[in-house]
């Protein structure tokens, strides 16, 4: 199997990831203008938009850690493949929080709730590939973010599993606040100083 370890192949990868990953902002960016521009077309859902903005600092978050990959000394095109993946998991949540129609929907909560299986099948999904990804990175990596990075990954697949099973109004509401309380403490805690 051929790995390759120079920085061009780094810049490469990086690059590639980065397309993925815009295409991602520019869905989620676009959805959210669309609503801005247009605000009587479709009726708002605050847990909609609430997911839109976690994405928002999933994505940006996301984007900033890897570029701890250029720590790994050979990169095989196995795991190219499987950070394009990684990344396209999250073009898929972006798509699915802004469909190109929303004509057969009431507005975005209607739509969301009918599409909230998809949708935190998916988020969990991406929290399990999440400990692939970092364990690229070296087991020392993951060491060092403590028993917080594995409870949080395991609690949001959890979590993510009820709440594609529930459609309580309630429960997704207090999903979606915890979350991003939880998210903006945990990106501001481990990942603020690039070291």
């Amino acid at each position: 199997m051929e790995t390759v370890s120079s920085p061009e192949v780094f810049l490469h990868i990086k690059v590639v990831m980065g397309m993925v990953i815009s295409l991602s902002l520019a869905r989620l960016l676009t959805g959210v203008a669309g609503i801005v521009q247009h605000p009587g077309k479709a009726k708002v859902y605050a847990v909609h938009l609430g997911w839109a903005l976690s994405l928002f600092l999933f994505i940006i978050h996301i984007w900033w850690w890897e570029y701890r990959l250029q720590a790994v000394p050979a990169i095989g095109f196995g795991i190219y493949l499987f950070l394009v993946c990684f990344c396209s998991l999250f073009f898929l949540l972006c798509a699915l929080l802004f469909p190109a129609s929303l004509d057969e929907y009431g507005g975005y909560e209607e739509y969301f709730i009918s599409r909230r299986k998809w949708f935190f099948g998916i988020l969990g999904l991406i929290y399990a590939v999440d400990i692939l990804d970092t364990a690229i990175k070296g087991p020392e990596r993951i060491l060092s973010l403590g028993w917080e990075y594995p409870a949080r990954n395991i609690a949001y697949i959890l979590l993510c599993a009820i709440a594609a099973w529930t459609p309580n109004r309630r429960f997704q509401t207090t999903f979606v606040i915890a979350n991003l309380l939880y998210q903006v403490s945990f990106i501001f805690r481990l990942y603020d100083v690039l070291g």
